[in-house]
């Protein structure tokens, strides 16, 4: 028994949704996946705060239909697809799903898009070997960390080169 239009329609309203919510979609041919492949690579995105959608393609294109940075999206849009929405750790997301490809050897990505742009294969390998966002986050907080340490030896330096200064100065004057 088909869905009725309904049900097509809250389907399409969902993914509206979601679109609104992700900043990068990748569409991932998922023939040939068991349930339990495809329930892991959800639990795998889950982590990351993204979702993987399987839905049919026209119904994708009414999703998409008049929104502008989702409207590069058509040409990907044929066979089997599964849609993984990606908000916030991008570069975690395309690694989990990355990985999950390797595991499985059964699912390749057809293609990814960012901020309205089509991405390659190399930009979404690219994009994977970004280090995570608490790894950035913990580098720039060491390198102020070294910054304020340098100007505070600087600052202090001051002082005590001063007060050599004039400890060798008062030496060389008692000779």
């Amino acid at each position: 028994m088909g869905r009725t239009l309904e049900s097509k329609k809250k389907i399409v309203e969902d993914l509206k949704g979601l679109l609104d919510e992700a900043e990068m979609a990748l569409v991932l041919d998922y023939q040939g996946l068991s349930i339990k492949e495809m329930s892991d690579l959800r639990a795998r995105l889950q982590e990351n705060g993204s979702v993987c959608k399987v839905t049919k393609n026209t119904l994708m294109r009414q999703a998409i239909d008049g929104k502008d940075p989702w409207s590069n999206l058509e040409p990907l849009l044929s066979g089997t697809n599964a849609f993984v929405l990606i908000k916030g750790d991008v570069g975690g997301a395309v690694k989990a799903v990355q990985s999950f490809q390797k595991d499985t050897k059964k699912s390749e990505t057809k293609g990814g898009l960012f901020e309205g742009k089509l991405l390659s294969q190399d930009e979404l390998k690219a994009i994977a070997s970004l280090p995570t966002k608490e790894v950035l986050m913990a580098q720039i907080a060491g390198a102020l960390n070294a910054i304020t340490t340098k100007i505070a030896v600087g600052i202090n330096e001051v002082p005590s080169g001063l007060a050599r200064s004039l400890k060798q100065h008062a030496e060389s004057s008692d000779s």
